[in-house]
């Protein structure tokens, strides 16, 4: 995609959960923690866990059995493991989780500006709704997309072109905000713009470094980028 031109002229934005939207990283590392005390394995710390998020709830849980990005763990220690992660996690999905700086006011100016927005994450449904809901951000999306909803999740553009195909719009009238590489990827690949948050789980990595096209502090600061059509 060519070098944008602001404000951009859209018609819809697309945003991330986990980092992007939500502060989700104390829960779960609890889980992990849980989860790891419960296999007798070495605890997890909060800093680390955060390096992992981003890839939804199986990669995580490789990566707190092996302590590494993309190693794969023992396949009984990971069958076992994932189910026990999975309760954990469901117990305190929205205990400490809470929107961002910005992200409710940004959102209250996206739909007062008349965009149509959706959430769409790698996420299990079966946490997504529950901490959409349990934070008060359930409303505001007129399509929820999680990681178990289609046949491909992000990197790939599949859950991006299928936002596009519901709202009826071409993809450069899509705007995807995120937080890390599987954002920027998934939009390049589909043909969206993109914007990254610089607060969120980008594996410990600046998003400065990525294929976006711009940097925005908030929610709030991505609308004055951006213009209705």
């Amino acid at each position: 995609m060519t070098k944008p031109t602001f404000p951009l002229r859209l018609k819809s934005v697309v945003i991330d959960l986990d980092g992007t939207l939500l502060n989700t990283a104390p829960d779960l590392a609890e889980a992990a923690t849980r989860m790891a005390a419960e296999l007798a394995l070495p605890p997890v710390e909060l800093a680390t866990v955060t390096t992992y998020i981003g890839n939804g709830v199986s990669r995580l849980v490789k990566r707190v059995l092996t302590r590494e990005m993309d190693a794969e763990p023992d396949a009984a220690l990971f069958a076992r493991a994932l189910p026990i992660y999975e309760k954990h996690y469901a117990e305190v999905v929205s205990r400490e989780s809470r929107p961002f700086p910005g992200v409710v006011e940004g959102l209250q100016a996206m739909k007062a500006a008349g965009y149509r927005l959706a959430c769409i994450t790698n996420k299990a449904e079966k946490f997504t709704v529950p901490l959409l809901k349990d934070t008060g951000l359930f409303d505001y999306f007129e399509l929820i997309l999680s990681g178990d909803t289609l046949p491909k999740r992000k990197p790939d553009p599949m859950p991006l072109l299928h936002a596009c195909k519901h709202f009826g719009i071409e993809p450069a009238e899509l705007l995807l905000i995120g937080d890390s590489l599987n954002d920027t990827q998934a939009a390049r690949a589909a043909g969206c713009h993109v914007f990254c948050v610089p607060y969120g789980y980008n594996r410990g990595r600046s998003v400065e470094e990525l294929d976006l096209d711009a940097v925005v502090p908030s929610l709030l600061d991505a609308t004055k980028l951006m213009v209705k059509i």
